[in-house]
């Protein structure tokens, strides 16, 4: 059992603390910045929450953080009362955070000043894994500290990789956000056309999902697309923070992304349609407009 420091406390946030509790039995101690919410968490759990992000963390062993973007994550972790301000030497501190990867290496910076490891470690599997506990998990950092921090991690996960130095794990999880993007945009293309084809999608499905076409997008979402149901999974307005993200990596190294770059902007159209929360699978609602 290991000292647990958990900040943010989100749809993602609230149940991976809660694995870090139960499944992994660890000694947890949760901050958010709407109290009431760490209050709950606590409740539920039966961990403790604190007044400030520096005061879970004081004496901690790891302490993740899961907040919405660079600027929150740079205030709770170098931030007044943030975290490094009481992190102990030794500590490892997690950030599960998708950043950019300048931030993750400015972290792992102002960490090493304190004698503090880090290691970037953004998710992917939606509140659905949150929940269940099966994220996958990209981490970038020097390999004594994740070694050290895998079997924490494990708590929430089903799989966890060590990507490179800090920084790799934010940019692989900006693999991940381009291949989605893709993915999403082609199914929805493809449902848009079995429709105007006379088709009976669920059929068409059945059959090509066997196939090369198939993908976990297709058997989780082709359903909830067809009824023209938008509530399950990562909101458009979170997709388009993260395409901002990779966007920007892309030009400052030079990637080519053409069609990244272009189905943001179609998520740009379905959020000027009034669908900021629907989930990434409208891309379908905007060519059934």
């Amino acid at each position: 059992m290991a000292k647990v420091a958990f900040i943010g406390l989100g749809v993602m946030g609230f149940p991976m603390a809660g694995h870090l509790k139960v499944k992994g039995g660890h000694d947890v101690t949760v901050y958010n910045r709407t109290a009431s919410k760490a209050a709950a968490w606590a409740e539920k759990f039966g961990g403790t929450a604190a007044p400030t992000p520096a005061e879970a963390a004081r004496d901690a062993d790891f302490v993740f953080t899961c907040v919405g973007n660079d600027d929150d994550l740079r205030s709770v972790t170098s931030g007044k009362g943030g975290v490094l301000e009481t992190m102990k030497s030794g500590a490892i501190l997690i950030d599960n955070t998708t950043a950019s990867a300048d931030v993750a290496r400015e972290l792992y910076a102002a960490a090493k000043e304190k004698g503090v490891g880090f290691i970037d470690a953004p998710v992917s599997g939606g509140q659905a894994g949150a929940e269940n506990g099966v994220l996958t998990v990209m981490c970038g950092a020097d390999q004594a500290d994740y070694d050290m921090a895998k079997p924490v991690i494990d708590s929430f996960a089903r799989m966890v990789g060590l990507m490179g130095a800090p920084g790799a794990g934010q940019l692989t999880k900006m693999i991940n956000q381009i291949c989605i993007a893709g993915l999403v945009q082609g199914l929805a293309e493809g449902i848009h056309f079995g429709k105007r084809a006379g088709l009976d999608i669920e059929k068409v499905i059945e059959v090509i999902s066997k196939g090369a076409a198939g993908s976990w997008q297709m058997e989780n979402r082709h359903k909830t697309m067809n009824e023209g149901k938008y509530d399950f999974g990562f909101a458009i307005d979170w997709m388009r923070k993260d395409l901002g993200i990779v966007l920007d990596e892309a030009r400052s190294n030079g990637a080519k992304l053409p069609v990244t770059a272009l189905v943001d902007q179609f998520y740009g159209d379905v959020q000027a349609m009034g669908g900021n929360r629907w989930d990434t699978s409208s891309l379908l609602a905007r060519l059934e407009k």
